[in-house]
C-alpha cells in the first residue's frame, strides 16, 4: 500500500468528476426539470408546511442520485487498484469530503431554483441556509457509506436505498423541523439545539465511516 496524501485523493475525485462534464450537466438539468415540473403541478403553494415538505422530497431524490455513484461505479479492477495503492481511511474520507462539497453546492442551487420557480417562504434565511448546508453534508456522508456497502452486493442501488432509509430518518426529521423553524422566523435560541445536532451528525458520520470502511476494504 502506498501512502497517498488525503488532499491528492480529494483532488483526484474532482478531476474525475469534471472530466465527465455530461454527468454534471445531467445533474444540473435534473435539478431544474424536477423543480420546474413541481412548480407546474402545484402552481402556487400558500401553505409553508407543504412548501417545506416538497422541497425536502425533491432534495432527497437529488441527494440519493448524486451520492449513489460514489462506489456503485467502481469496477473490480478499480477496487483492486484502490486496495493496493490507497489507505482505506484516506480513501473513504476523500470520497465523503468530495460528496459533501458537491452536495452543499447542489443544495444551494436547488434552493435557488426552487425559490425562483415556486417562490420563497423563508423568513430567517441565514438559519435555513445553515440547515440546508449541514443537512446536505450529513446526507451525502451517510449515502456515501451506504453506497460502499451496496457496492459489495453486485452494485445494487436498491439495496443502498433500503439501507439508507432507517439511517436517514432521524436526520430528515431534524432537518425538516429546523427548516420549518426558519420558515416561521423563530429565534436562533429556539433552533440552536437542532442546528447543533446536525453539526454533530456530520462528525458522527465521518467517524463511523472511518471505522466501518476498514471491514469493507478487506472484503
Amino acid at each position: 500500500m502506498i501512502s497517498v496524501p488525503l488532499t491528492h485523493l480529494i483532488k483526484k475525485e474532482f478531476l474525475i468528476e469534471f472530466r465527465q462534464k455530461s454527468t454534471l450537466a445531467g445533474i444540473f438539468v435534473y435539478i431544474i426539470s424536477t423543480v420546474f415540473v413541481s412548480a407546474l403541478c402545484f402552481k402556487k403553494i400558500i401553505n409553508p408546511t407543504v412548501w417545506n415538505a416538497l422541497f425536502w422530497v425533491i432534495f432527497l431524490f437529488i441527494t440519493i442520485n448524486v451520492s449513489s455513484k460514489s462506489f456503485l461505479q467502481e469496477t473490480k479492477g478499480k477496487g483492486l487498484f484502490n486496495y493496493i495503492y490507497y489507505n482505506p481511511r484516506h480513501f473513504i474520507i476523500s470520497k465523503i469530503i468530495y460528496n459533501m462539497l458537491l452536495m452543499a453546492t447542489l443544495s444551494l442551487l436547488t434552493f435557488f431554483f426552487y425559490s425562483w420557480f415556486v417562490g420563497s417562504m423563508v423568513q430567517n434565511m441565514g438559519m435555513y441556509l445553515l440547515c440546508l448546508l449541514f443537512s446536505s453534508t450529513a446526507f451525502s456522508g451517510v449515502l456515501s457509506l451506504m453506497s460502499a456497502i451496496a457496492s459489495k452486493a453486485s452494485n445494487n442501488i436498491s439495496l443502498m436505498a433500503i439501507l439508507s432509509f432507517p439511517v436517514l430518518m432521524p436526520l430528515i426529521l431534524v432537518s425538516v423541523k429546523l427548516s420549518k423553524f426558519a420558515i416561521d422566523g423563530l429565534a436562533w435560541s429556539v433552533s440552536f439545539k437542532y442546528l447543533l445536532i446536525l453539526v454533530m451528525l456530520n462528525f458522527v458520520v465521518i467517524a463511523l465511516a472511518t471505522l466501518l470502511f476498514n471491514y469493507l476494504w478487506k472484503d
